[in-house]
């Protein structure tokens, strides 16, 4: 399918946030292109790819971690990758960027997929498509987020736990 190999690095974000490792990313990968195979023919075009493609993959996630039980450890951040690959950061913002990492894998799943969406500099209405939620909770969730990662890495950044 030419679409999902446009949007494969979508794909691949979705699989990297729920996944630690290889296999299971690999594995995440397969059913959400299942999912969005089986899910295709009921696209409408009413709203862009991407977003519909993002609610699949975003749904697929989270009910698949479900459903095997494959839920990352929410307090382990060994497993996390300690930068993008293809970028360098000098000292501190590395350390910054790290004890990001580490916050971002102890939120929810929820959590994880709005992090992601906003990283992506989509539009709350987007957001609103893709997972479902109105625009005003969607505010008020973005919030208390950026507020909980906020604390999450003062407290990594002192030792403070």
């Amino acid at each position: 399918m030419k679409l999902v190999q446009e949007h494969r690095f979508l794909l691949y974000k979705v699989c990297r946030l729920y996944c630690f490792t290889e296999a299971d990313r690999q594995d995440l990968f397969q059913e959400i292109v299942i999912q969005l195979w089986k899910s295709y023919p009921g696209f409408r075009g009413d709203s862009k790819f991407s977003t519909w493609l993002y609610r699949i993959a975003l749904n697929t996630a989270i009910s698949d971690l479900r459903k095997q039980g494959r839920r990352p450890s929410t307090t382990s951040t060994s497993e996390i990758p300690p930068s993008l690959p293809d970028m360098t950061w000098p000292g501190e913002e590395e350390q910054q960027l790290q004890q990001l990492y580490a916050a971002i894998a102890r939120l929810s799943d929820v959590e994880k997929a709005l992090v992601m969406l906003y990283l992506e500099d989509k539009p709350y209405e987007e957001m609103e498509e893709i997972m479902g939620i109105n625009q005003n909770n969607l505010r008020v969730k973005m919030n208390r987020i950026r507020e909980k990662l906020r604390k999450m890495t003062k407290e990594a950044a002192y030792g403070i736990r």
